[in-house]
């Protein structure tokens, strides 16, 4: 059995029991398989299956198919993975431990079919009010570890591989991380999706199903190199493929207010199940793919040769969903990338109407009772003007009608400031691509600066047009008559400035004629986050500074017109995959000290940790438990990298999106100072030093020259490091290649000081850093993004701040153009010994040197301040040094940062997202 969707075809249910694999066989029946014993696996009861396997039927509509009883035992468990063995495809003599893998994962599908097509079921015929979480990025990590926690079943399923010779770690470890994301906005709606379907609320999420991922990362001599992910290449067996499908269109023209696109595809619905922990609520995760129906495809022109013609709609399939972020420099790329856009929106918002009409409703007016859509920031905004034309051009409803229930139906997530994050698309692509959204966006654009004037009487001209420039949809555009206003204007001021060099000419003044150029319009462009303010029912940031920044300075004229409009919500975490699942040894630990494991829904319970961190009992485990992931941190380092590593040293770890906002930058500039500061010390002196280990990840951006020159900098200083006898395990320097999830899950574990050091005001909020705490790693940072916060629940006294703050960045960057900034002489020093060749080649890093010199001007003048705070960075890393030598503080202050973690959970998050935004009620299966 598995869920039941709504077929657009016929718009009636339709059973989907056909599309499951056969009913499991009792383990006598199975042929050939030989499962590896191991002499001293303990031995489970075999035969049990027969019981738990049982034919599925086909059922009316009005009922889910039963599925067959899933098996909860060990001894169960045993017989149906042998079972599985069958559908492997996999010869029995080779039955590796990829194969083992594979029917793993069908087993744990067979369990998750009871609660996912009963939780279907129930908010089919509750018709609740659900929420739909629409985002471009899910990086959800290995699933069978995640889908056995939640379920309770973590230990039968370990006992049942091992009787059969296998290792649930050696098992799970075979799984490819689904190539869905890239960096913390992935993350975040992967944490949310498992907080969802725990609290037992009636709402699922939406993406792409990426063919290739962002990239595979290797690095090749020192530098990064892009791959395709091969993370499809042996097929998923999460998700599973339905009828579902809808029409997705492109170019074309508007005839008669109505839309007939010039190009067609087909987006097709992919569905994994998320389940919830100790739940039977198990929720959907959706993935679109783009294909061609036969019918669209031209085989005249096919036939005729014509092959351009005939395959354009199967080539725009087959690019929509090829890569995340493709490349955006040129035109095409930009009409790629907007595409994408748009498919997941299309898409999206039709599967969300047709379960509207699915459920039973028919009264439109009530569709914000039922349907709330969270945009997860500026890449789903489309969704707002595709939702206008399907209840205008489709639904029939005039315009007024359908804005008021688009403007309480979508809501809207900021992530960043950053600039390239507010996304801004060329009108006239735009207009190419989407004629029909552009209409609606013009009109949507053309009744806000009414309302706008409306609003402000009293304004004077200049202050109204000032507002207006700032909140209004399409930038830089003018109407055919404003064009030719500017184009009169701008000829008028040229001849008046000819006419008054004539005069100084006539004078017998010297003049120099300048050859000015014709006056062209500056080309429209549309403000994706202003059209999400304008049309969202809500506005939230997701860190209190970065909701403030927002409030009041992105969005200033916004947050004075809807103040109403605007909150915050902090992020979270999962605790279940985060702590619980990738750190058992200290997950151990915490239960063992508090006596519970409710913990693990309940992270309040941590702060009964906190009068427990000086008890010399539980610090003695506590750094056992460190050790012991530290161990298995070192082995993988070793294994990936090459390099040895001492567990006697710290563990400093940062691992994230590389970006010059993020300072990997600084961070690799102190960790030259250290170098050089002890390569100029005695052996006596050395003796006294703490030792490091600073390990970095992360995926610099494909065309991201800069990011990628950082990461040379840190490999050419890790081959020169790691191989310094002088040094030897006082210091190294590793890059682990093709930072993922499951890397994150072994890492985080093992960290001691993590480093989160952006810029003062420039990162929304981070995630990175609430897995740390968690895990009891004490973290470096700036007062920036949920660092903030996190500061707040730990105490001054177990966080390492340093740097300005972000009333002071202005003033800075202002220092600096004006040519006053003097750097520190460490950090000239640090500069000098770049410039010197001895990491790399002679000049090898003179591009990124050059981006912190000059005073200002495009990629120069140090824009995020490394040299600004690097004086206060480095002293703060002699403190973290010195903290690191009393054992029994620091293994205090890092029970501290688990204890009081638990505000970062991301169940608080959603449940705030559930009450104070979607306004939905959990829905337990019963």
């Amino acid at each position: 059995g598995v869920p039941l969707y709504a077929t657009p075809i016929n718009g009636t249910l339709r059973n989907m029991a056909s599309m499951t694999s056969s009913a499991v066989m009792p383990a006598s029946r199975v042929a050939g398989f030989a499962p590896r014993r191991t002499t001293n696996a303990r031995v489970v009861r075999r035969g049990a299956v027969a019981q738990a396997a049982r034919d599925g039927h086909v059922h009316k509509a009005a009922a889910a198919p039963p599925a067959p009883i899933a098996p909860k035992s060990a001894e169960a468990i045993a017989d149906n993975l042998a079972a599985q063995t069958v559908k492997t495809g996999v010869m029995p003599l080779t039955f590796d431990v990829p194969a083992m893998y594979r029917a793993t994962a069908e087993s744990v599908q067979e369990q998750l079919m009871e609660n996912w097509n009963a939780t279907y079921r129930h908010f089919h015929d509750e018709n609740p009010k659900q929420a739909y979480y629409i985002s471009m990025e899910y990086l959800q990590g290995r699933a069978l570890t995640n889908a056995v926690g939640n379920l309770g079943l973590t230990g039968e399923y370990s006992d049942a591989l091992r009787t059969l010779g296998y290792t649930l770690e050696d098992t799970a470890g075979v799984e490819r991380n689904m190539g869905l994301g890239n960096g913390g906005l992935g993350r975040l709606a992967a944490c949310f999706l498992d907080s969802i379907a725990t609290l037992d609320l009636p709402a699922w999420g939406y993406g792409l199903r990426y063919k290739y991922g962002l990239f595979k990362q290797a690095i090749e001599d020192g530098v990064q190199k892009e791959y395709a992910d091969d993370w499809l290449e042996v097929g998923n067996p999460w998700e599973m493929k339905r009828e579902t499908q809808y029409p997705i269109g492109f170019y074309g023209e508007v005839v008669d207010g109505k839309w007939v696109p010039g190009a067609n595809i087909r987006a097709v619905a992919y569905d994994s199940p998320i389940p919830g922990y100790k739940t039977k609520n198990c929720i959907s995760l959706r993935l679109w793919d783009a294909e061609v129906a036969p019918k669209e495809f031209d085989l005249a022109s096919f036939n005729a040769c014509n092959y351009d013609k005939s395959m354009r709609e199967t080539n725009l399939a087959s690019q929509l969903c090829a890569v995340l972020y493709p490349g955006d420099a040129t035109r095409e790329g930009k009409a790629l990338r907007l595409s994408q856009q748009y498919m997941l929106c299309s898409a999206s918002v039709q599967d969300i109407l047709a379960r509207f009409k699915e459920r039973g409703n028919t009264d439109w007016s009530k569709l914000p009772e039922k349907v709330a859509i969270q945009m997860n920031d500026t890449h789903p905004t489309l969704a707002a003007p595709e939702l206008m034309r399907i209840l205008m051009d489709q639904e029939g409803m005039d315009w007024d009608t359908a804005w008021a229930l688009t403007t309480k139906t979508v809501a809207y997530t900021n992530h960043t400031v950053m600039p390239e994050a507010l996304e801004k698309w060329p009108l006239e692509l735009m207009t190419e691509l989407l004629p029909r959204h552009v209409e609606i966006i013009k009109r949507i654009d053309e009744e806000f600066i009414a309302s706008v004037k409306a609003t402000y009487p009293k304004a004077t001209p200049e202050e109204l047009e000032r507002k207006i420039g700032a909140m209004r949809i399409l930038e830089n555009y003018m109407t055919p008559a404003e064009e030719l206003k500017a184009k009169a204007s701008a000829a008028a001021a040229k001849a008046a400035k000819l006419e008054a060099l004539a005069a100084k000419a006539a004078a017998g003044e010297e003049v120099a004629v300048e050859d000015d150029e014709e006056w062209s319009a500056p080309a429209p462009m549309v403000r994706m986050a202003n059209l999400c303010c304008i049309s969202g029912f809500a506005i939230n940031g997701v860190a209190a500074i970065h909701s403030e920044i927002v409030r009041t300075f992105t969005f200033k004229d916004f947050g004075e017109l809807w103040p109403e409009k605007f909150q915050n919500k902090t992020n979270g975490v999962t605790p279940r995959r985060w702590l619980a699942f990738c750190n058992p040894q200290l997950s151990s630990v915490i239960t063992e000290a508090i006596g519970t494991d409710e913990w693990v829904t309940d992270t309040a319970l941590l702060e009964k940790l906190g009068p427990l961190a000086k008890d010399p009992e539980l610090q003695k485990k506590w750094r056992a438990a460190k050790q012991e992931r530290k161990a298995l941190c070192a082995k993988m380092v070793e294994e990936t990298t090459g390099v040895k590593v001492s567990t006697d040293a710290m563990f400093d770890i940062q691992i994230k999106r590389i970006h010059e906002y993020k300072r990997q930058l600084l961070n690799i500039m102190g960790i030259i100072h250290r170098y050089n500061e002890m390569k100029a010390m005695t052996p006596e002196e050395r003796a006294n030093v703490t030792p490091r280990v600073c390990i970095f990840g992360g995926k610099a951006y494909a065309t991201y020259l800069q990011a990628k020159r950082i990461v040379r900098l840190v490999t050419a200083v890790g081959e020169v490091v790691n191989n310094d006898p002088e040094i030897g395990d006082l210091l190294k320097v590793v890059f682990v290649p093709d930072y993922n999830v499951s890397l994150a899950e072994t890492l985080i574990p093992a960290s001691e000081l993590s480093q989160h050091i952006s810029t003062a005001g420039t990162e929304a909020s981070g995630t990175s850093n609430m897995k740390f705490q968690m895990n009891g790693c004490l973290i470096i940072g700036t007062l920036d993004g949920a660092n903030v916060e996190i500061r707040e629940c730990v105490g001054d006294d177990n966080f390492f701040l340093f740097g300005i703050e972000e009333p002071e960045v202005e003033p800075a960057r202002a220092e600096r153009a004006a040519g006053k900034f003097e750097p520190d002489p460490r950090f000239t020093a640090v500069m000098d010994t770049i410039k010197s060749g001895v990491f790399g080649k002679p000049g090898e890093f003179d591009e990124l040197l050059w981006s912190l010199e000059g005073n200002e001007g495009f990629g120069r003048g140090d824009y995020f301040l490394v040299a600004k705070d690097f004086p206060s960075y480095i002293e703060c890393q002699d403190k973290v040094s010195a903290a690191y030598k009393d054992q029994d503080a620091w293994t205090e202050s890092s029970i501290i940062s688990t204890a009081f973690s638990g505000k970062f959970n991301s169940d608080r998050t959603i449940d705030q997202y559930a009450t104070e935004i979607w306004d939905i009620k959990p829905l337990p299966v019963p």
